[in-house]
């Protein structure tokens, strides 16, 4: 299966929670049904992008990182890049690469989607961002990268400005579906 292909099974299968979420998710596949080059970062004016949101192993907290680009804290995420297979993989990629933890799970269904502008090119005006939650071993120690300026934990209600209001949802959704998965155990 193609990286687009898997694009429209995982946003097909995708339950919206509210109806931004609905709407959103129609304008993606909308948009990934008009463009066969939606998931490269050259196509214009917008793109998909893969993101997670680390919590860690209690559920409590979340990994942001103060992004060298957007000069704010953010979730982590990118890019696709040649060889991801799917979005899920994108999303664990990046989470990866900017925490410096390898050792994250990632839960195999996005929990949010988000459309904001994309500081990657002048030539591009949105990311339509596939979001993950991505949890962290108990004994995970964060290293920063090249892309980050610094990291750093926080509660969903601590979470310091600049940010945006899709991270601050990202992060209460992020938290509670960690929480709901330990609780299933």
């Amino acid at each position: 299966m193609s990286l687009h292909a898997d694009a429209v099974k995982v946003l097909t299968a995708y339950q919206p929670t509210d109806e931004h979420q609905q709407s959103l998710r129609a304008s993606f596949l909308t948009f990934l049904g008009a463009n066969a080059g939606a998931m490269t970062r050259e196509c214009r004016p917008a793109h998909l992008t893969g993101s997670a949101i680390i919590v860690d192993a209690t559920g409590e907290r979340v990994l942001l990182t103060f992004h060298s680009k957007a000069h704010m804290w953010l979730q982590m995420g990118g890019h696709c890049e040649p060889g991801d297979q799917a979005l899920a993989d994108v999303a664990l990629r990046e989470a990866r690469e900017e925490s410096g933890i390898a050792t994250l799970t990632l839960l195999p269904d996005p929990v949010l989607l988000d459309r904001h502008p994309a500081p990657c090119s002048p030539y591009v005006e949105h990311h339509l961002d596939v979001m993950y939650v991505a949890i962290a071993p108990a004994d995970a120690v964060e290293q920063i990268s090249p892309e980050s300026i610094r990291l750093g934990w926080f509660t969903p209600d601590e979470i310091p400005e600049p940010t945006d209001d899709a991270v601050r949802r990202l992060a209460r959704a992020g938290t509670a579906r960690v929480r709901a998965e330990l609780a299933g155990r």
